[in-house]
Protein backbone atom coordinates (compact mmCIF):
# COMPACT_ATOMS: atom_id res chain seq x y z
CA UNK A 1 0.00 0.00 0.00
CA UNK A 2 2.69 2.30 0.89
CA UNK A 3 4.90 1.89 -2.35
CA UNK A 4 1.29 2.68 -4.37
CA UNK A 5 1.07 5.86 -2.50
CA UNK A 6 4.70 6.89 -3.03
CA UNK A 7 4.54 5.81 -6.62
CA UNK A 8 1.24 6.85 -7.64
CA UNK A 9 0.42 3.15 -8.50
CA UNK A 10 0.34 1.11 -10.14
CA UNK A 11 -2.88 0.20 -8.18
CA UNK A 12 -5.57 3.68 -6.91
CA UNK A 13 -5.64 4.59 -3.37
CA UNK A 14 -8.61 5.91 -1.91
CA UNK A 15 -7.54 9.19 -0.64
CA UNK A 16 -8.17 8.77 3.12
CA UNK A 17 -5.79 5.92 3.16
CA UNK A 18 -3.52 7.86 0.90
CA UNK A 19 -3.47 11.10 3.52
CA UNK A 20 -2.85 8.67 6.72
CA UNK A 21 -0.05 6.88 4.84
CA UNK A 22 1.38 10.47 3.72
CA UNK A 23 0.43 11.75 7.23
CA UNK A 24 2.82 8.55 8.84
CA UNK A 25 5.63 9.02 6.02
CA UNK A 26 6.19 12.68 7.11
CA UNK A 27 6.02 11.69 11.04
CA UNK A 28 8.75 8.74 10.59
CA UNK A 29 10.67 10.92 7.87
CA UNK A 30 10.63 8.24 5.53
CA UNK A 31 12.81 8.66 2.48
CA UNK A 32 12.82 5.96 0.16
CA UNK A 33 15.11 3.62 -1.02
CA UNK A 34 16.12 4.57 -4.56
CA UNK A 35 18.80 2.14 -5.40
CA UNK A 36 15.75 -0.37 -4.24
CA UNK A 37 13.18 0.91 -6.13
CA UNK A 38 15.74 0.95 -9.14
CA UNK A 39 16.78 -2.88 -8.94
CA UNK A 40 13.26 -3.61 -8.99
CA UNK A 41 11.95 -1.80 -12.05
CA UNK A 42 15.58 -1.84 -13.69
CA UNK A 43 15.38 1.64 -14.11
CA UNK A 44 16.73 4.43 -12.55
CA UNK A 45 15.54 8.40 -12.39
CA UNK A 46 18.53 9.27 -14.40
CA UNK A 47 19.10 10.30 -17.61
CA UNK A 48 22.91 9.99 -19.22
CA UNK A 49 23.83 13.14 -21.35
CA UNK A 50 26.94 13.04 -23.39
CA UNK A 51 28.88 16.22 -24.37
CA UNK A 52 32.09 17.11 -26.47
CA UNK A 53 33.07 19.79 -23.81
CA UNK A 54 31.24 21.55 -21.00
CA UNK A 55 33.94 24.14 -21.23
CA UNK A 56 32.74 25.38 -24.22
CA UNK A 57 29.80 27.88 -23.14
CA UNK A 58 27.54 26.38 -25.77
CA UNK A 59 27.45 22.55 -24.18
CA UNK A 60 27.63 24.09 -20.74
CA UNK A 61 24.37 26.21 -21.48
CA UNK A 62 22.80 23.15 -23.95
CA UNK A 63 23.60 20.77 -20.25
CA UNK A 64 22.51 23.05 -17.81
CA UNK A 65 19.05 23.61 -19.88
CA UNK A 66 18.89 19.74 -20.01
CA UNK A 67 19.39 19.32 -16.24
CA UNK A 68 16.95 22.08 -15.49
CA UNK A 69 14.35 20.01 -17.88
CA UNK A 70 15.21 16.62 -16.04
CA UNK A 71 14.57 18.53 -13.00
CA UNK A 72 11.31 19.57 -13.64
CA UNK A 73 10.19 16.08 -14.53
CA UNK A 74 11.91 14.51 -11.37
CA UNK A 75 15.35 13.17 -13.03
CA UNK A 76 18.85 14.31 -12.07
CA UNK A 77 20.82 14.07 -14.87
CA UNK A 78 25.23 12.12 -15.31
CA UNK A 79 26.99 14.33 -17.82
CA UNK A 80 30.39 12.87 -19.43
CA UNK A 81 32.28 15.35 -21.80
CA UNK A 82 34.26 13.33 -24.73
CA UNK A 83 36.88 15.59 -25.31
CA UNK A 84 35.80 14.73 -29.30
CA UNK A 85 37.34 11.57 -28.52
CA UNK A 86 35.71 8.48 -29.66
CA UNK A 87 37.09 5.98 -27.06
CA UNK A 88 35.65 8.63 -23.88
CA UNK A 89 31.61 8.44 -26.03
CA UNK A 90 31.86 4.68 -25.84
CA UNK A 91 33.47 4.63 -22.14
CA UNK A 92 30.34 7.45 -21.18
CA UNK A 93 28.19 5.09 -23.17
CA UNK A 94 28.80 2.25 -21.39
CA UNK A 95 28.80 3.46 -18.13
CA UNK A 96 25.57 5.17 -18.12
CA UNK A 97 23.69 2.11 -19.88
CA UNK A 98 25.55 -0.16 -16.96
CA UNK A 99 23.95 2.29 -14.36
CA UNK A 100 20.10 1.60 -16.27
CA UNK A 101 19.58 5.24 -17.17
CA UNK A 102 16.10 6.08 -17.84
CA UNK A 103 17.82 7.39 -21.15
CA UNK A 104 20.41 9.00 -23.16
CA UNK A 105 21.00 12.44 -24.55
CA UNK A 106 23.75 12.26 -26.92
CA UNK A 107 25.02 15.17 -28.59
CA UNK A 108 28.05 13.96 -30.90
CA UNK A 109 29.11 15.11 -34.42
CA UNK A 110 30.78 12.24 -35.47
CA UNK A 111 29.14 8.28 -33.85
CA UNK A 112 31.67 5.73 -34.18
CA UNK A 113 31.16 1.95 -35.51
CA UNK A 114 31.71 0.85 -31.20
CA UNK A 115 29.72 3.45 -30.07
CA UNK A 116 26.34 3.06 -32.77
CA UNK A 117 26.92 -1.16 -31.94
CA UNK A 118 26.46 -0.11 -28.06
CA UNK A 119 23.84 1.65 -28.50
CA UNK A 120 21.98 -1.30 -30.95
CA UNK A 121 22.67 -3.75 -28.15
CA UNK A 122 21.40 -2.27 -25.28
CA UNK A 123 18.36 -1.56 -26.86
CA UNK A 124 18.53 1.81 -25.25
CA UNK A 125 16.48 5.28 -25.17
CA UNK A 126 18.56 7.42 -26.96
CA UNK A 127 18.01 11.30 -28.64
CA UNK A 128 20.39 13.01 -30.43
CA UNK A 129 20.33 16.82 -29.66
CA UNK A 130 22.06 19.72 -31.53
CA UNK A 131 23.59 17.59 -34.10
CA UNK A 132 22.61 14.28 -36.67
CA UNK A 133 25.80 11.82 -36.91
CA UNK A 134 26.05 9.40 -39.44
CA UNK A 135 25.39 5.51 -38.26
CA UNK A 136 22.64 6.14 -35.89
CA UNK A 137 19.65 6.53 -36.64
CA UNK A 138 17.44 7.56 -33.59
CA UNK A 139 14.96 10.21 -32.96
CA UNK A 140 16.85 13.87 -32.94
CA UNK A 141 16.51 17.29 -31.78
CA UNK A 142 17.95 19.93 -34.03
CA UNK A 143 18.34 23.69 -35.28
CA UNK A 144 17.74 24.83 -38.89
CA UNK A 145 21.60 25.35 -39.16
CA UNK A 146 21.43 25.54 -43.05
CA UNK A 147 18.65 28.27 -42.93
CA UNK A 148 20.69 30.27 -39.62
CA UNK A 149 23.90 30.64 -41.69
CA UNK A 150 22.06 31.68 -44.77
CA UNK A 151 20.39 34.25 -42.82
CA UNK A 152 23.92 35.75 -41.26
CA UNK A 153 25.48 36.06 -44.42
CA UNK A 154 22.81 37.26 -46.10
CA UNK A 155 22.50 39.97 -43.24
CA UNK A 156 26.51 40.76 -43.83
CA UNK A 157 26.07 41.30 -47.43
CA UNK A 158 23.45 43.38 -47.16
CA UNK A 159 25.84 45.92 -45.40
CA UNK A 160 27.51 45.99 -49.07
CA UNK A 161 30.72 43.64 -48.67
CA UNK A 162 32.14 42.48 -51.58
CA UNK A 163 31.81 38.95 -50.33
CA UNK A 164 32.10 37.09 -47.25
CA UNK A 165 34.56 34.33 -45.92
CA UNK A 166 33.84 31.72 -43.59
CA UNK A 167 35.85 30.45 -40.38
CA UNK A 168 34.53 26.63 -40.61
CA UNK A 169 35.96 23.71 -39.00
CA UNK A 170 38.95 21.17 -39.84
CA UNK A 171 39.46 18.71 -42.41
CA UNK A 172 38.06 16.28 -39.59
CA UNK A 173 34.89 17.74 -39.56
CA UNK A 174 32.47 15.28 -40.62
CA UNK A 175 30.34 16.03 -43.63
CA UNK A 176 26.84 14.92 -43.14
CA UNK A 177 24.98 15.29 -39.69
CA UNK A 178 27.38 17.98 -37.76
CA UNK A 179 26.01 21.78 -37.49
CA UNK A 180 29.51 23.13 -38.64
CA UNK A 181 29.31 21.44 -41.60
CA UNK A 182 25.74 22.86 -42.16
CA UNK A 183 27.03 26.20 -41.45
CA UNK A 184 29.45 26.35 -44.36
CA UNK A 185 26.95 24.96 -46.90
CA UNK A 186 24.43 27.94 -45.88
CA UNK A 187 27.41 30.02 -46.03
CA UNK A 188 28.14 28.78 -49.81
CA UNK A 189 24.56 28.51 -50.24
CA UNK A 190 23.65 32.12 -49.70
CA UNK A 191 26.91 33.46 -51.60
CA UNK A 192 26.15 31.39 -54.31
CA UNK A 193 22.86 32.74 -54.38
CA UNK A 194 24.00 36.52 -54.59
CA UNK A 195 26.09 34.98 -57.49
CA UNK A 196 29.59 35.50 -55.23
CA UNK A 197 32.39 33.24 -55.60
CA UNK A 198 33.62 30.72 -52.33
CA UNK A 199 36.52 30.14 -53.86
CA UNK A 200 39.65 30.58 -51.35
CA UNK A 201 37.02 32.12 -48.94
CA UNK A 202 37.24 29.16 -46.57
CA UNK A 203 39.27 29.06 -43.48
CA UNK A 204 39.70 25.59 -41.02
CA UNK A 205 39.56 26.68 -37.48
CA UNK A 206 38.80 24.63 -34.04
CA UNK A 207 35.97 25.65 -32.20
CA UNK A 208 38.05 27.02 -29.03
CA UNK A 209 38.33 30.83 -28.61
CA UNK A 210 41.96 30.29 -28.02
CA UNK A 211 42.73 28.02 -31.31
CA UNK A 212 40.24 30.11 -33.70
CA UNK A 213 42.12 33.66 -32.44
CA UNK A 214 45.43 31.83 -33.75
CA UNK A 215 43.98 30.77 -36.73
CA UNK A 216 42.51 34.46 -36.99
CA UNK A 217 45.90 36.43 -36.61
CA UNK A 218 47.20 34.29 -39.95
CA UNK A 219 43.76 35.16 -41.39
CA UNK A 220 43.84 38.52 -40.54
CA UNK A 221 47.90 39.12 -41.39
CA UNK A 222 47.23 38.22 -44.83
CA UNK A 223 47.54 40.28 -47.88
CA UNK A 224 43.77 39.39 -48.78
CA UNK A 225 41.88 40.27 -45.42
CA UNK A 226 38.24 40.23 -46.30
CA UNK A 227 35.66 42.36 -45.50
CA UNK A 228 33.58 40.35 -43.71
CA UNK A 229 33.76 37.08 -42.06
CA UNK A 230 31.13 34.50 -40.64
CA UNK A 231 31.90 31.91 -37.88
CA UNK A 232 30.98 28.82 -37.70
CA UNK A 233 30.21 29.61 -33.65
CA UNK A 234 30.35 32.05 -31.56
CA UNK A 235 33.54 30.81 -29.65
CA UNK A 236 35.50 31.75 -33.03
CA UNK A 237 34.14 34.49 -33.32
CA UNK A 238 34.99 35.84 -30.12
CA UNK A 239 38.60 34.58 -30.54
CA UNK A 240 38.51 36.25 -33.56
CA UNK A 241 37.45 39.66 -32.43
CA UNK A 242 40.65 39.39 -29.99
CA UNK A 243 42.87 38.88 -32.72
CA UNK A 244 41.08 41.74 -34.40
CA UNK A 245 41.77 44.04 -31.31
CA UNK A 246 45.35 42.81 -31.10
CA UNK A 247 46.24 43.93 -34.98
CA UNK A 248 44.32 47.07 -34.29
CA UNK A 249 41.62 45.92 -36.99
CA UNK A 250 38.15 48.64 -36.63
CA UNK A 251 35.22 45.93 -36.20
CA UNK A 252 32.61 46.73 -37.76
CA UNK A 253 34.83 49.79 -39.48
CA UNK A 254 37.64 47.58 -41.17
CA UNK A 255 35.66 44.11 -40.65
CA UNK A 256 32.22 43.03 -40.30
CA UNK A 257 31.84 39.71 -38.29
CA UNK A 258 28.58 37.35 -37.31
CA UNK A 259 28.77 34.21 -35.56
CA UNK A 260 26.26 31.38 -34.60
CA UNK A 261 24.76 29.84 -31.24
CA UNK A 262 24.20 33.21 -29.17
CA UNK A 263 25.91 32.17 -26.15
CA UNK A 264 25.71 34.44 -23.48
CA UNK A 265 29.33 36.11 -24.60
CA UNK A 266 28.31 37.10 -27.89
CA UNK A 267 26.47 39.94 -26.29
CA UNK A 268 29.78 41.30 -24.11
CA UNK A 269 32.46 40.42 -26.77
CA UNK A 270 33.72 43.69 -27.98
CA UNK A 271 32.08 44.67 -29.93
CA UNK A 272 28.79 42.61 -29.28
CA UNK A 273 28.25 40.13 -31.61
CA UNK A 274 25.65 39.96 -34.49
CA UNK A 275 24.76 35.97 -34.26
CA UNK A 276 22.17 33.36 -34.98
CA UNK A 277 20.32 32.19 -31.74
CA UNK A 278 17.89 29.28 -31.11
CA UNK A 279 15.79 28.53 -28.13
CA UNK A 280 18.34 26.22 -26.09
CA UNK A 281 15.73 25.68 -23.57
CA UNK A 282 12.52 24.38 -25.21
CA UNK A 283 15.28 22.20 -27.18
CA UNK A 284 16.56 20.64 -24.04
CA UNK A 285 12.77 20.18 -22.79
CA UNK A 286 12.36 18.38 -26.30
CA UNK A 287 15.09 16.23 -25.85
CA UNK A 288 14.22 15.11 -22.16
CA UNK A 289 10.37 14.81 -22.99
CA UNK A 290 11.48 12.34 -26.23
CA UNK A 291 13.99 10.32 -24.09
CA UNK A 292 10.74 9.62 -21.41
CA UNK A 293 8.71 8.79 -23.65
CA UNK A 294 7.82 4.89 -23.23
CA UNK A 295 7.47 5.20 -27.39
CA UNK A 296 10.25 6.27 -28.39
CA UNK A 297 11.63 2.60 -29.57
CA UNK A 298 8.15 2.34 -31.59
CA UNK A 299 8.89 1.20 -34.91
CA UNK A 300 8.23 3.67 -38.02
CA UNK A 301 7.72 6.27 -35.31
CA UNK A 302 11.51 8.12 -35.18
CA UNK A 303 11.30 9.84 -38.68
CA UNK A 304 7.89 11.58 -36.96
CA UNK A 305 9.83 12.53 -34.13
CA UNK A 306 12.29 14.92 -35.86
CA UNK A 307 12.15 18.37 -34.19
CA UNK A 308 13.85 21.23 -36.03
CA UNK A 309 13.81 24.46 -34.01
CA UNK A 310 13.86 27.88 -36.28
CA UNK A 311 17.37 29.71 -36.06
CA UNK A 312 16.81 33.67 -35.73
CA UNK A 313 18.99 36.16 -36.86
CA UNK A 314 20.66 38.31 -33.58
CA UNK A 315 21.68 42.01 -34.52
CA UNK A 316 24.12 43.96 -32.21
CA UNK A 317 27.48 45.70 -33.35
CA UNK A 318 30.13 43.34 -34.95
CA UNK A 319 27.95 43.57 -38.16
CA UNK A 320 27.92 47.36 -38.28
CA UNK A 321 24.59 47.74 -37.28
CA UNK A 322 24.12 50.79 -34.89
Amino acid sequence: MVSYVINNGPRPVAPATRERVLAAIKELGYRPDRVAQAMASRRTDLIGLIIPDARQSFFGEMAHAVEQAASERGKMVLVGNTDYVGEREVHYLRAFLGMRVSGLILVSNALNDLAAAEIEAWDARVVLLHARPEGIDDVAVVTDDLGGARLAVRHLLEHGHEYVACMGGTAQTPEVGDPVSDHVEGWRSAMAEAGISTEGRLFEALYSRYDAYQAALKILSGPDRPPAIFCSTDDQAIGLLRAARELRIDVPGELAVAGFDDIKEAALADPPLTTIASDRSAMARAAVDLVLDDGLRVAGARRERLKVFPSRLVVRQSCGCA
